[in-house]
């Protein structure tokens, strides 16, 4: 049986399991010329041709500033799949990446996988292409598990979709569930013109490191190749500590618990409901407008009752945004909501540090942030109809 069956197959699994591609999308496909993005943009072509839906690829190639960057023979091969290769001038990385060579003269591969995914995303828009597919597979899932695990001390890998707001691009990645050996086979079999990588750290990584790790561990216990890939997203057994995190601030009968489960996001729309739509007569729509995703959500307890809720997310690496900061109307007046905030701002200066942090205050609430360190920035602006001025506040340990 031909390897690209499997692929196809994995791609549907993928597709109909997290909603991957809809009709009529404008799909950008990253080919980087190695074997695993060849497969993606010939399997994607294919699967057009049976999906229940009819969406449009756009193969773009970045050229990244490396000396050897020649994409003849790719382009070659995509117009004989009947498409043209978009090359996309990014040749601004590779200088970036050499001036942070690390000992041994690695390149940095975190800030150059940011960079082509911005450059990327910038061609999709100009493209008029809301999502950008890359040729992540299942072993790198499970890779970058143990890479964060192991290097980060957390348990996280990059997921199927993700929604970049600030670009509005949905980022996707097809290849999910499919296996490296059946995306080699694939391109064996297909003679696909891979290029060799121009990246000189290219096998010198710790991912390769991990790679081998794991080659050792399948050849000792052959079934956990399958269950590294199944519990990534059987959430059903999932069993973690954080659900039981409760941050307990010192000298007080307060704490922050992450909004980590659908009770916790239930007590946390009670609570915005009462203060905001309630109490303040915001809109829901404005209230709840879709920007919670991909933001850290905390609820403020007092014993074991759910007072308030604080939202923040880093704009950037060293800027917290601060948002939605409500009490319930009964817990006002006694300090809770600024012990909450300057125990938050001190556990993020103590894993992040400095750090510049921002909100928008209603003005009424000036006064409660000015005590806290904020600085009044600009002129007034409506949000919700409800008169804000934006804050800012520099603070290093």
């Amino acid at each position: 049986m031909r390897a690209i069956r499997k692929v196809l197959a994995s791609i549907r699994n993928a597709d109909l399991r997290f909603s991957l591609i809809n009709q009529g999308d404008k799909i950008v496909v990253g080919v980087s010329g190695g074997k695993d993005s060849l497969v993606l943009l010939y399997a994607l072509n294919l699967y057009r041709k049976f999906a229940q839906c009819d969406f449009e690829i756009i193969p773009v190639m970045l050229d990244l500033g490396f000396a050897s960057f020649d994409p003849s023979a790719i382009q070659e091969y995509v117009r004989t799949l009947g498409m043209e290769l978009v090359i996309a001038d990014a040749s601004t990385v590779y200088p970036i990446l050499a001036k942070h060579t690390k000992e041994g003269g690695h390149l940095p591969c975190s800030i150059c996988s940011r960079m082509k995914k911005a450059a990327i995303n910038k061609v999709a828009k100009g493209l008029g292409a809301k999502k950008v597919a890359f040729a992540h597979h299942a072993e790198d899932a499970i890779e970058t598990l143990f890479m964060n695990e192991l290097y980060g001390g957390r348990i996280a890998t990059f997921v199927p979709k993700m929604h970049l707001q600030k670009a509005d691009i949905d980022f996707i990645r097809p290849l999910i569930l499919c296996r490296e050996s059946e995306i080699e086979k694939t391109a064996r079999e297909e003679k696909f013109p891979v290029m060799k990588s121009p990246c000189p750290s290219d096998g010198f990584t710790t991912r390769e490191d991990v790679k081998n790790l794991l080659a050792g561990i399948y050849k000792k216990y052959p079934d956990a190749k399958e269950n590294f890939l199944t519990m990534l997203y059987n959430y059903e057994q999932e069993d973690l500590w954080g659900k039981e995190i409760f941050y307990k601030i010192e000298g007080s009968d307060l704490s922050l618990k992450p909004v980590l489960s659908k009770e916790d996001a239930l007590i946390m729309a009670k609570i915005r409901t009462d203060v905001f739509l309630i109490e303040q007569s915001v809109p829901p729509q404005d209230e709840f407008d879709g920007s919670d995703e991909g933001q850290e959500h905390l609820l403020i307890y007092k014993d074991q009752t759910p007072i308030g809720a604080i939202r923040y997310t880093f704009d950037e690496e060293r800027l917290v945004h601060l948002s939605r900061i409500c009490t319930l109307k009964q817990y006002r007046g006694f300090g809770y909501t600024k012990k909450a905030l300057s125990f938050l701002i001190e556990m993020l200066l103590a894993k992040t540090n400095p750090l510049i942090f921002t909100l928008g205050a209603q003005v009424q609430a000036l006064g409660f942030y000015e005590k806290l360190g904020f600085k009044k920035v600009g002129d007034v602006y409506l949000d919700a109809n409800i008169p804000h001025f934006k804050m800012v506040l520099k603070r290093d340990k």
